[in-house]
Formats: C-alpha cells, structure tokens, sequence
C-alpha cells in the first residue's frame, strides 16, 4: 500500500500537473513554430536561392522495385532536415527566452536577508553584551 500511496501523490502533486501542462503548450507551439518555419521563412529562403523548395531537395540514392513504376526512389532528404534543423533551432531560442524570464523573475522575488558575515557580527556583538 506504501507504494500506492507515494503514487498518488506524486501524480496529483503540483509538479507533475505543472509539467503537463508545460509539455501540452510545448507541442502545440512546436506546431506553430513548423508552421512558420515551413510557411513564412523558407519560402522566402528557398526564392532567394533561386526558387528552390527545401523539402524537395534531396540526393536519389537508388530506384527501386527493380525498375518498377509508382514506387518512389529511395533518397537522402538533406532538404527536410535542414528544415527540421531550423525548427529546432527557433524552439531551443523560445525556450532559452522564457527561461532566462522565468529566472529573472524568480531570483527578483526572493527575499533578500542578512548576508552571512552580518550574522556573524551580530552574533559577536550578542556576546561581547553578555
């Protein structure tokens, strides 16, 4: 029963709840930021580079089916990775932001105390009055 218990309340405990809903709004912005990756800046990209679309480009490793037809070559997609390599890239550039916010805001609310040499004086002067 032990075991049961320290289960549930890890699973109703604020920090999971909170990492729930930090990984629910993490993939539906990772969609946002494919969206705007695939459909705002390669786009443009790709007409800069002389109207080339990213997800197409690849290298044609070989055919296959032996000859047959309908049956796509199979080829090496630097294009698609290129895209995916800036997706990440934009994801890991949100998150670094929205946790160098979260810290500063957290180390402004912490309440700030004596330092420890301070204590220490006081306690030397506690004692010198006794």
């Amino acid at each position: 029963m032990g075991m049961l218990k320290d289960f549930k309340e890890f699973a109703l405990s604020g920090n999971l709840i909170d990492m729930a809903t930090g990984i629910i709004i993490g993939v539906a912005s990772g969609k946002l930021i494919s969206s705007l990756v695939n459909d705002v800046i390669m786009p443009p990209i790709g007409v800069a580079l002389g109207g080339v679309n990213f997800t197409e480009l690849g290298y044609k490793l070989a055919d296959t089916g032996g000859g047959e037809k309908g049956l796509d070559p199979i080829e090496l997609k630097y294009g698609a990775f290129i895209q995916n390599f800036i997706d990440f890239l934009i994801i890991m550039a949100v998150v670094f932001i929205i946790i160098k916010v979260a810290t500063r805001n957290k180390k402004e609310e912490e309440p700030k105390g004596p330092t420890q040499e301070e204590l220490l004086t006081e306690i030397r002067d506690a004692l010198k009055s006794k």
